[in-house]
């Protein structure tokens, strides 16, 4: 955890500029085990501090790869200089960014860090289970993954902070082949926020999920090929979390709403079916921790949810302060940087499609003909909500029952129109955290979802 130095820092912030002091570390661990072989052993650390300033809309920006009393002196100084060049010459003359309510957000987390040896151990185990229990399977792969941000953030005019945000995974992936013998993979993730003690106590608690993951590699190894069409299909919690993500969250985060996306003319329009509610979630979601807990943002905004669509109407957008103020919004607490080195940029956090009142089971009955759809391993949207993801496990659905699985396909639309087929949404919510977001800079996100009743364009071979 790093030490607070910079506190007294405040007293240097010059008047009449808006001021962000932020010291940051981040920690890295990976262990990759591949066919019981030791194929990946890294630790790593980076960390700094930086300076933003602001004057009349534009920003001057600094950092260290030093976290010392001298490298924030250095970076307050060259970012203050930075801004009153750059005012000097742009002369933007912008009123300045409105000020927020001060205090301070304590530590939410602790970081504790474990030897290498523990993931190490932990990863045979994994892969002993395996290779004891699931004899068709060509190969597998476990791999633990771990990343941390410890951020201790002072403003001259929004809250203070020290927010921490550790995660960790471990990923299984099996491989086998079809009955034709055309080469399969499947994978699983486990885990979530927090250190690796409050996410895996004992291997044999994965044992359930690791037996459901062989299942779908077992019923995949007689999979089908889709029919491609426009077809009804269920999309599982997984898919509809990345549809939240990729092909909606992207088109209403403010900065690229000014840049041309298809949110910007459809504010208070329908874009869904009255079924669909989509949040960006801070730090709770319908009542529990969500997946990844934001609780301020590298701006001094405390985090609070955004709501961005509300029974199929487009209400609102992700901001930094600067951007709320040009909407006349309220800032939610979006602007995040992934490294001590890195401007803060609008992000998502946890973004979801609400549950409904379905129960999968009915859905499932209601569809003749059409596909249940579960996992992707990939997926890509631009500003117009145009989206292709891949698929790489599904099931057929024939007269209301599951029929065999599908191999790897893909579907594709454009969000505002496919949300507006939904005509039943589940009263399940499925969450993925392990990903990252790669706008401009990495960042760690949540996104999840219930499954949706829909149509879509479905590929074939």
């Amino acid at each position: 955890m790093l030490e607070d130095i910079i506190a007294v820092k405040k007293s240097l912030f010059a008047t009449g500029v808006h001021t962000e002091l932020r010291a940051q570390e981040n920690r890295y661990r990976r262990v990759s085990l591949v066919q019981g072989n030791i194929m990946g052993n890294q630790r790593s650390e980076t960390s700094g501090i930086c300076a933003r300033v602001c004057k009349n809309g534009v920003y001057g920006f600094s950092s260290m790869a030093e976290y010392s009393s001298e490298a924030a002196d250095a970076v307050l100084r060259a970012a203050t200089r930075n801004a009153l060049f750059l005012d000097e010459r742009a002369a933007k003359n912008k009123p300045a960014i409105p000020s927020l309510e001060g205090g301070m957000i304590p530590v939410n987390m602790e970081i504790k860090d474990n030897e290498q040896k523990k993931y190490i151990d932990f990863c045979k185990e994994i892969d002993d289970y395996i290779v004891k229990t699931y004899p068709k399977l060509t190969s597998r792969t476990v791999v633990y993954s771990e990343d941390s941000m410890d951020k201790i953030l002072y403003t001259s005019d929004g809250k203070d902070g020290h927010t921490t945000s550790p995660r960790c995974y471990i990923y299984v992936f099996m491989n086998s082949e079809t009955l034709d013998g055309a080469p399969i993979e499947l994978y699983e993730v486990f885990g979530g926020a927090g250190n690796f003690d409050d996410n895996f106590s004992k291997p044999e608690l994965l044992y359930d999920k690791l037996e459901k993951l062989y299942k779908k590699v077992m019923d995949k190894r007689a999979g089908v090929y889709a029919e491609a069409g426009y077809k009804t299909v269920i999309l599982g919690g997984i898919l509809s979390g990345m549809l939240a993500h990729e092909a909606v969250g992207h088109t209403v985060e403010a900065d690229l709403v000014m840049g041309g996306s298809v949110a910007g003319p459809s504010r208070n329009k329908r874009v869904a079916s009255d079924l669909v509610t989509m949040v960006d979630f801070a730090h709770t979601a319908l009542g529990q921790r969500a997946p990844l807990p934001v609780y301020l943002d590298d701006e001094g905004t405390p985090a609070t949810d955004a709501m961005l669509i509300e029974n199929g109407i487009l209400k609102g957008y992700m901001h930094n302060r600067e951007s709320a103020a040009h909407f006349g919004m309220t800032p939610c607490g979006n602007a995040r940087g992934f490294e001590f080195s890195d401007e803060p940029l609008i992000r998502m956090r946890n973004t979801a499609v609400l549950p409904g009142k379905d129960k999968l089971e009915e859905m499932i009955a209601s569809v003749e003909d059409g596909y249940y759809l579960l996992d992707t391993g990939n997926g890509q949207a631009d500003l117009t909500g145009e989206f292709m993801f891949g698929i790489n496990m599904g099931y057929e659905i024939k007269n209301g029952k599951l029929g065999r699985a599908i191999l790897d396909t893909t579907v594709s639309g454009v969000a505002f129109e496919m949300l507006q087929t939904v005509d039943m949404v589940s009263d399940e919510m499925v969450w993925s955290s392990s990903g990252f977001c790669g706008k401009k800079q990495m960042m760690p996100v949540g996104m999840g979802g219930p499954a949706l009743r829909c149509k879509i364009m479905i590929g074939g071979r």
